[in-house]
C-alpha cells in the first residue's frame, strides 16, 4: 500500500522541489506522462476494460497524448463510466495541496484569495497535506435540475456576515465541485441533461479558465482534466450539447457493444455475482454461458426491440446472475450437489430481462415477455448450432416423432432428468458431445441432456409443450378424406318442379 511522502511544511516541500525529489506540473501534463511511461514498460492499460483494444483504447491514448479535454459518446451498458474512473490509475499516488483548502490548492502557487493569505502570514510553516489519486476524482451525473451554483460555485452570504465581509469579496465564494476537482480529473455523466446555460458556464474553463460567480469576475485558472460521457440517441428526447462547447472539447470518442460473444463472456464474468455463499458449489456450463451471451446479441439485433435504445451489457449480467440463483434453489429444494445452472433455467430470469429493453411498436403488440421468449429461443438455436455440428441427432429425433415424450421442470432434480434421459437413445451422447464429461456429475450430465433437448426444440427438430414437455415435431397423418359422391343429375328436381336431365 502507498504511503505519502513525510514532507508536512511548505519550507520542507519547497527544498525537496529544488532536489528534485517531488515534480510540479498541471494534471493533464501529469496524466500524459503516466500514460508515457506505462506504455514503455508494457503494462495493460485500464484493467477490466475488455474488448476496446483495438477501437477506443487507442482513441483515448491519442486523446490523453494530446492533452485534451474528450467526450465518450455511446449507448448505455457500454462502460462509458468505467472508462472514465479508470483514469485515476494515471494520476500520481500522492500530490500536496494547502492543507484545509477547499480547491486542493498548489502550495507553491495557491488559486484562491484564502490560501494566498495563508502563504503570505505563514510563509515556510504553512502546513500542507497530501491528495491521494482516489480523492482527485470528482463525477458529477448531469439532470436538468443542476445549476450553476452545483458545477461553479455561488456567493455565501453567511460565510460572508461571519467574517464581516462584503459580497464582493473573493473570500465569500463557496465553491462548486469543478473548482473543488481542481488539479484532478472532472467528470460529467449524460451531458445532454445539462441545461444549455449551465454548458455555457463550462466554456472559458475548457478555454481561459475565467469564471463568474454571481456577477463577479474571478480569475481562477483551474488546473482539470475534464471529460464527458453522452448517449448520442437521447440528444432530441433529452436535450442536447451546444454547439460552442463540442467545438471547446478536443476528442469524441464512440464506445460500442462487444464485438463478439468471447469478449461479452469476459465481461459478464468478470461482473456477474457468481460465487455464492452457504457452502453450495454452483458451476455455470460454457453452454448455458454462451446462451446468456447470445441473447444480448439477438436482442440487439431483432426488429422488435428498439435498437437506438441499445441493449445494455448489464443484460446478460443480470440474467447470468439469476440462472444461477434458480439452479441454487433447485439444488437446495431437491438436496443434490453441485448447483449446476441449465438452459431452462434462462426462462426463469425473464424478469431480469424484460426491463431492460425498450419496445418497437410490433413488440408492445406482443408483450415484453414474449418477445423475450423469442430472442431466447433464438439464442439457443445459434448457440445449438455450433455445438451440435456434424452431430447424428436423429435417433434423439426419431424417438419423440414415435410418440415419446419428456416432461421435466426447472425444479426436477438433475438424477430425475438423468434417468429419464438415458430411455432417449442417443441423448447421453449427445449430451458429451457438448462438453460434458464422461464421468460427470448427475447435476451436469443433466444440464448438457437439458441443452440438447431445448436446443434441438429451438431448431424446431421437436416440440414441447406445457402439459407434456418435449414431444415430436413431425406433423401427424392427416386423416384421410373421402371423395363426396356425385349428384344423380337426372333426377335434380328444375325450378319449375320438373326434372332436368344434365349431360357430361
Amino acid at each position: 500500500m502507498l504511503t505519502a511522502p513525510a514532507l508536512r511544511t511548505l519550507g520542507e516541500l519547497r527544498r525537496a522541489f529544488a532536489a528534485g525529489d517531488v515534480p510540479r506540473r498541471t494534471v493533464r501534463e501529469e496524466v500524459r506522462q503516466n500514460l508515457v511511461a506505462t506504455l514503455r514498460a508494457g503494462e495493460t492499460l485500464f484493467p477490466g476494460i475488455v474488448g476496446y483494444d483495438d477501437t477506443v483504447i487507442p482513441q483515448l491514448v491519442n486523446a490523453i497524448l494530446s492533452r485534451h479535454h474528450f467526450i465518450l459518446l455511446g449507448l448505455r451498458g457500454q462502460a462509458k463510466t468505467r472508462l472514465l474512473r479508470a483514469l485515476v490509475t494515471l494520476l500520481d499516488p500522492f500530490i500536496p495541496v494547502v492543507a484545509g483548502c477547499e480547491i486542493n490548492d498548489d502550495p507553491m502557487a495557491p488559486l484562491c484569495g484564502a490560501c494566498r493569505e495563508r502563504v503570505a502570514a505563514e510563509g515556510d510553516d504553512l502546513p500542507i497535506a497530501w491528495l491521494d489519486r482516489a480523492s482527485r476524482y470528482v463525477e458529477k451525473l448531469a439532470t436538468p435540475d443542476v445549476t450553476i451554483a452545483d458545477i461553479v460555485g455561488d456567493i455565501d452570504p453567511i460565510k460572508a456576515a461571519r467574517a464581516g465581509l462584503q459580497l464582493s469579496s473573493e473570500l465569500t465564494m463557496h465553491y462548486g465541485l469543478l473548482p473543488r476537482a481542481n488539479r484532478g480529473i472532472f467528470a460529467i455523466n449524460e451531458l445532454p441533461d445539462l441545461a444549455g446555460k449551465i454548458q455555457v458556464g463550462l466554456f472559458n474553463i475548457l478555454q481561459e479558465g475565467d469564471v463568474q460567480i454571481k456577477g463577479y469576475p474571478v480569475r481562477l485558472p483551474l488546473d482539470v482534466l475534464i471529460a464527458f460521457t453522452a448517449n448520442p440517441e437521447d440528444y432530441t428526447a433529452r436535450g442536447k450539447i451546444i454547439t460552442p462547447l463540442k467545438d471547446r472539447i478536443g476528442a469524441e470518442i464512440r464506445t460500442h457493444y462487444p464485438a463478439t460473444r468471447h469478449d461479452a463472456m469476459r465481461i459478464t464474468a468478470q461482473e456477474a455475482w457468481l460465487r455464492r455463499d452457504g457452502g453450495l458449489d454452483v458451476q455455470v456450463p460454457s453452454f448455458v454461458a454462451e446462451v446468456v451471451e447470445e441473447i444480448a446479441f439477438q436482442a440487439r439485433q431483432d426488429r422488435k426491440i428498439d435498437r437506438r435504445s441499445g441493449v445494455s451489457q448489464r443484460l446478460p449480467i443480470s440474467v447470468l446472475e439469476t440462472v444461477v440463483s434458480n439452479a441454487e434453489r433447485r439444488a437446495l429444494l431437491s438436496g443434490e450437489s453441485p448447483a449446476v445452472a441449465r438452459v431452462t433455467d434462462v426462462y426463469a430470469a425473464l424478469p431480469s430481462m424484460t426491463g431492460k429493453f425498450e419496445l418497437e411498436y410490433e413488440g408492445e403488440m406482443k408483450g415484453a415477455e414474449h418477445v423475450a421468449r423469442e430472442v431466447v429461443r433464438a439464442a439457443v438455436a445459434n448457440v445449438a448450432v455450433a455445438c451440435l455440428e456434424d452431430a447424428d441427432t436423429r435417433r434423439v429425433i426419431e424417438w419423440f416423432d414415435l410418440g415419446g415424450h419428456l416432461l421435466v421442470a426447472d425444479t426436477t432434480p438433475g438424477r430425475d432428468i438423468v434417468a429419464l434421459g438415458n430411455q432417449v437413445q442417443g441423448l447421453a451422447e449427445l449430451a458429451h458431445r457438448v462438453g460434458v464429461p464422461p464421468d460427470a456429475s448427475a447435476p451436469l450430465l443433466a444440464s448438457g441432456m437439458d441443452f440438447v433437448l431445448e436446443g434441438l426444440y429451438a431448431l424446431k427438430k421437436i416440440g414441447r409443450s406445457d402439459e407434456r414437455g418435449y414431444v415430436g415435431e413431425s406433423p401427424a397423418p392427416k386423416p384421410r378424406r373421402e371423395r363426396p359422391l356425385e349428384p344423380d343429375f337426372d333426377t335434380l328436381p328444375t325450378m319449375s318442379g320438373g326434372k332436368k336431365k344434365y349431360y357430361n
